[in-house]
Formats: C-alpha cells, sequence, structure tokens
C-alpha cells in the first residue's frame, strides 16, 4: 500500500524489530552533542519515538518536538508524547519550519531519503540560536551486498517492467568530509566521522527482516501482491549466499555517517 500522494507506508512494528541494533548510532551521535541544558530540542524524521522519547531523561528542561512524514510513525510515536515536554507532528522536513530558535537539532537517519539534502543545511543552521547544535547521522551503506542485489534483482525480468515508474528513488547520502564541508561553509565548528557496526541478527533470513523495514521497502511495497512472494523469496535466496547464517547469528556489516555542528555564536 501507499498514502494518498504515492509516498512509501513505513511499518512501525517491523521498523523496530532491531530498536538496540538502529538505537546505536542515534546514541553514538548524541554523546558528540555537548549543549547542557537546551530549553528547544527538535528531531527531523523522529520514526516512531522511541529514540526521541530518550531526549527527555537526557535534557529533563527542554521541549522536545518529533517531525516525521510518515503519519503512521507519528500515530505510534504519539503513544510516547508528554504533553508540555514531548510532542509529535506529521511534517516534511524539506518545508518544516521552526517558531523559534532552536537549540539542538537532530536528524537520524533520515536525509538519505531526501533528494538534495545538503541544500536544507545551511537553512538548519539558520534555524539554530547561537551556539545551537546540529546532529545528522546517515547510512553510509548502499554499495553494500544488501543494497547492490536489491536493485540487481528489481532490473530483472519480470520485475523490471513491473516496477518502471514505481521505485522513485534510491536512498544514498555522501561521505563525512562533504558534510563537514558544508556545515564548516555555513557557520559552524564541526566534528564528522564515520563508524562500520558488525550487527550479530538472530533468526532465519535476518538482513532480509532488516531491510524490509528500511531500504527495500519502497521496492517490496510497489510490487503487486501476486508477484511479491516469488521476489523476496529470491532475495532471500541471494542475501543468505552474501551473508551467510552462523551459528551465532548472520554478521550484518553497516557502515554509517555523521556530523555534530555548533553554530558559532554571533
Amino acid at each position: 500500500m501507499t498514502d494518498a500522494d504515492g509516498a512509501v507506508v513505513w511499518d512501525p512494528r517491523q521498523y523496530l524489530r532491531y530498536a538496540d541494533e538502529r538505537g546505536r548510532p542515534f546514541e553514538d551521535l548524541l554523546g558528540r552533542v555537548r549543549a547542557e541544558t537546551p530549553g528547544y530540542v527538535v528531531d527531523l524524521g523522529c520514526g516512531p519515538g522511541n529514540l526521541t522519547a530518550t531526549l527527555l531523561d537526557r535534557w529533563p528542561t527542554a521541549t522536545i518536538d518529533g517531525v516525521d512524514s510518515s503519519v503512521e510513525m507519528i500515530e505510534r510515536a504519539q503513544r510516547l508524547a508528554v504533553p508540555g515536554r514531548l510532542g509529535f507532528s506529521v511534517g516534511d522536513v524539506r518545508t518544516w519550519a521552526p517558531a523559534r530558535p532552536i537549540d539542538v537539532l537532530v536528524s537520524n537517519a533520515t536525509l538519505q531519503w531526501v533528494p538534495g539534502h545538503l541544500d536544507l543545511l545551511p537553512t538548519w543552521v539558520g534555524h539554530l540560536a547561537p551556539g545551537g547544535w546540529l546532529a545528522l547521522q546517515v547510512p553510509g551503506n548502499f554499495d553494500s551486498p544488501s543494497h547492490q542485489t536489491l536493485f540487481a534483482l528489481a532490473a530483472e525480468e519480470p520485475w523490471a517492467s513491473i516496477l518502471a515508474g514505481q521505485v522513485r528513488q534510491r536512498p544514498s547520502a555522501p561521505d563525512a568530509a562533504t558534510y563537514l564541508e558544508v556545515l564548516a561553509s555555513a557557520g559552524c565548528r564541526v566534528d564528522a566521522w564515520e563508524t562500520t557496526y558488525f550487527h550479530v541478527l538472530p533468526g532465519d533470513d535476518a538482513v532480509f527482516e532488516w531491510v524490509k523495514g528500511t531500504g527495500a521497502r519502497p521496492i517490496l511495497q510497489a510490487l503487486p501482491d501476486e508477484v511479491r512472494p516469488e521476489f523476496e523469496q529470491t532475495y532471500k535466496a541471494r542475501l543468505r549466499a552474501a551473508y551467510p547464517p552462523r551459528d551465532f547469528g548472520t554478521v550484518l556489516p553497516f557502515r554509517r555517517i555523521f556530523a555534530v555542528a555548533q553554530r558559532v555564536a554571533a
């Protein structure tokens, strides 16, 4: 299924299946944000809100807003809302603007879905209060077997003809040096780095279950019900060859790119 404008419909339950592994980069990202007592914190691309909610303890005096374009994700996040402290709303990160300056702006595993998002970053810096912080993290694994296999399979028949014009975008992101350059040019002190995690995933077809909740979802969603099972079975078989199951689980190497920027006070 798609929503009214043909966008991807996300499944919070599938996404949260590997909540611990998906949460680790968020923790590492926020560990480099040195804000002590921010008044206003925003999480752009907050998803189901489970990570956003952890900021309540990190900054107990802050007002926190989570924004996401997915109605399904925000409906799930609303369960975590705390009146006066933590709120969630549907919004497009490309056009969203705050009503007041932000002390900490977080965007975790979101910008890879936004074409041309480097052009957004100076605008986001402009939303920061003097001395405010911008922290972002994006996957950097688009050349990994999980993604290469997916798009190679989608280019094969009979699926290529079915998917023609249906898959709008392949998520991507630049490297850490590019984020450093853009944010430094926007008037920030910048800390940029990358990390490769080696997730050990339990269960059968674990890598498929991982990508089913994120990178593979647009293609799987675009396939009609009558052909999706065959595509999934073929994809699973190729993933098992690329990521052989071990006795202790399946190892998924996952590179991620980070940048934390502080707006230089005027």
